[in-house]
């Protein structure tokens, strides 16, 4: 089981990666509890990081819901303070993207975890270091994809974009959340309500990507509704031994 994975990537930047990447983290320490399974966390890089602190940082929430594994350095061993993309945060610095510990800072996770959970930067196509995107590092750390977009209007055609361009990488595609990034106070009994859009673009990409599972994770909430099983989902062939998930 040592190994297995799944690596969370977006349509693009701020959809709602990390709070979908911390409820799977939750779901899996929480149904792990008993067998005592092991939880790793990592996040290749990150910009938008204070100087001198990572409290409350993506990074930060990772660690937390995992239980504090191996230490915060491990989790993201390269961070930047300006927030934007992490080869211009580092240049910014002075620095550059060390691309060779992008992927082998993974090693300590694959070999103290049973489950990695890895948060890219940005969407799939975005750029890590100068000649490394996020579908790059999915590829060589050979994990799925779990695609997030935020659950509001163009949901639909910006995910089928994402899944269809990632499948032309030949990369593997476990699973699709919609985040509720925003709260809204409008009945679902409208049509045009940002709730109703959620449900009905989950609905819709659900039938269009069967097998593969589509499920929601809702505005501040800690679980992902359905949830999955994730374990299963980071295993060859593990898609379809889970079935699809209608909202």
């Amino acid at each position: 089981m040592a190994g297995s994975g799944l690596f969370v990537t977006g349509t693009d930047t701020d959809v709602g990666k990390t709070a979908v990447a911390v409820a799977i983290v939750r779901g899996l320490m929480r149904d792990g509890l008993q067998s005592g399974l092991r939880v790793g966390v990592y996040k290749p890089v990150a910009s938008g990081v204070p100087t001198g602190g990572a409290a409350g940082s993506d990074m930060a929430r990772l660690w937390e819901a995992a239980g504090r594994p191996l230490s915060l350095e491990a989790v993201c061993p390269q961070r930047f303070e300006a927030a934007i993309s992490p080869p211009r945060s580092a240049l910014a610095e002075g620095r550059r993207i060390d691309e060779t510990l992008l992927r082998s800072g993974f090693d300590a996770w694959r070999n103290a975890s049973d489950i990695v959970i890895v948060e890219g930067a940005g969407g799939l196509f975005s750029p890590l270091g100068e000649t490394t995107l996020n579908a790059d590092l999915a590829r060589d750390l050979d994990l799925p994809l779990v695609v997030v977009d935020a659950a509001r209007l163009g949901a639909i055609g910006r995910t089928l974009a994402v899944v269809r361009a990632a499948r032309a990488e030949g990369l593997h595609v476990a699973a699709v959340v919609l985040s509720q990034i925003e709260l809204s106070e409008s009945s679902p009994a409208d049509p045009a309500s940002p709730q109703a859009i959620a449900i009905q673009s989950a609905s819709d990409l659900a039938e269009r990507l069967r097998p593969v599972p589509v499920t929601m994770l809702a505005h501040h909430a800690t679980a992902i509704e359905p949830d999955l099983d994730w374990l299963t989902l980071s295993r060859p062939g593990g898609q379809h031994a889970v079935a699809p998930t209608p909202p």
